[in-house]
């Protein structure tokens, strides 16, 4: 068998949560602490992409638009109403939930799939991007600086340690939105869809609506995303919250790791996130990294087209039937 046992599967969600929780107080410093949260906050995007992109296949170029929305409608309610940033978490998700609908209710219902939908989430992006570059809620292109006021009641830890808990958080529970959708009839409706929409429709799926529930889905995800940049980083502005490098990222991270799988975007995302650091600490040259991204995805496309955790699954065949051929 290629699959896990229930009791293998729990072991592992176990174990890994286990690392998790150890990893700031095994690795205190500032340096690790930092990078264990961006590597998270990869996972979580990268997971909020691999739902439409992995399981529905519903591939997009410009997911980074739930993403801006998110950290925008976030940041605006914060700064601008003088509502507590706590609730922006759910504001960004209705934000990028909405967004989510409106890309798939104008693009699902016009017939648009494949490349053409890709680019039309692109194009939604860079229209966002124009709007928020434009308009004085948002700050134009000057952006919006959030001031730092450090109390974890005003969503700015004292500590990292406090941001890396609450993105492991929403990690975990992304997490458990893909093991759900693995057992799910929702999951089972989606992996036809991706298979051959035309004879998902045929067995009595409705496409559209199936379609347009999980863009709904992965757009409310993303845009907590959104939130959780915002708060970390305190400042957001168009390029940087609607820029097409987040959107490369977030494919990266899961097709990198394994489009469709469960662990397959917090692979990728500790590699990414690893070489990101590494480059940035070594060199000065700007892009580097994902040079070396464009670089590691081509390999991986050329040997691993499943992603690196076909490795992994690999090599535990292996152990476990140590004179089994590949693929018997």
């Amino acid at each position: 068998m290629n699959t896990l046992s229930t009791r293998q599967a729990w072991l592992l969600h176990g174990g890994l949560l286990a690392i998790a929780l150890a990893f700031p107080f095994v690795f205190s410093t500032s340096f690790a602490v930092n990078f264990g949260v961006m590597a998270l906050f990869y996972a979580f995007i990268g997971q909020s992409w691999n739902i439409a992109g992995g399981f529905a296949g519903q591939l997009s170029f410009g997911h980074v638009v739930f993403f801006g929305a998110g950290a925008y409608a976030s940041t605006i309610l914060q700064m601008r109403f003088g509502f507590s940033p706590w609730l922006g978490l759910p504001a960004s998700a209705l934000a990028g939930a909405f967004v989510g609908w409106v890309i798939a209710f104008l693009s699902f219902r016009a017939g648009l799939k494949g490349s053409y939908f890709a680019l039309i989430t692109l194009a939604f992006a860079e229209v966002l991007r124009i709007v928020a570059n434009s308009v004085e809620i948002t700050g134009g292109g000057l952006g919006m600086l959030i001031p730092a006021q450090r109390s974890a009641a005003n969503f700015q830890f004292p500590e990292r340690t406090g941001f890396y808990f609450l993105i492991l958080a929403l990690t975990v529970a992304s997490i458990a939105v893909a093991v759900w959708l693995k057992h799910s009839r929702f999951g089972a409706q989606l992996a036809a869809i991706r298979e051959n929409e035309d004879a998902a429709r045929a067995l009595g799926i409705d496409v559209y609506a199936e379609k347009v529930k999980v863009m709904i889905l992965s757009g409310a995800m993303c845009g907590v995303g959104g939130c959780f940049f915002a708060q970390y980083f305190l400042y957001i502005d168009p390029l940087i919250v609607f820029g097409v490098d987040k959107s490369v990222e977030m494919l990266l991270v899961s097709m990198i790791g394994g489009a469709g799988t469960v662990y397959g975007p917090l692979i990728g995302a500790v590699l990414l996130a690893g070489i990101s650091d590494i480059t940035r600490a070594l060199t000065d040259v700007q892009g580097l990294s994902l040079v070396l991204y464009g670089g590691l995805l081509v390999v991986i496309i050329a040997f691993l087209p499943n992603g690196l955790i076909d490795l992994f699954q690999r090599w535990g065949r292996r152990r476990r039937h140590p004179g089994a051929k590949e693929g018997a």
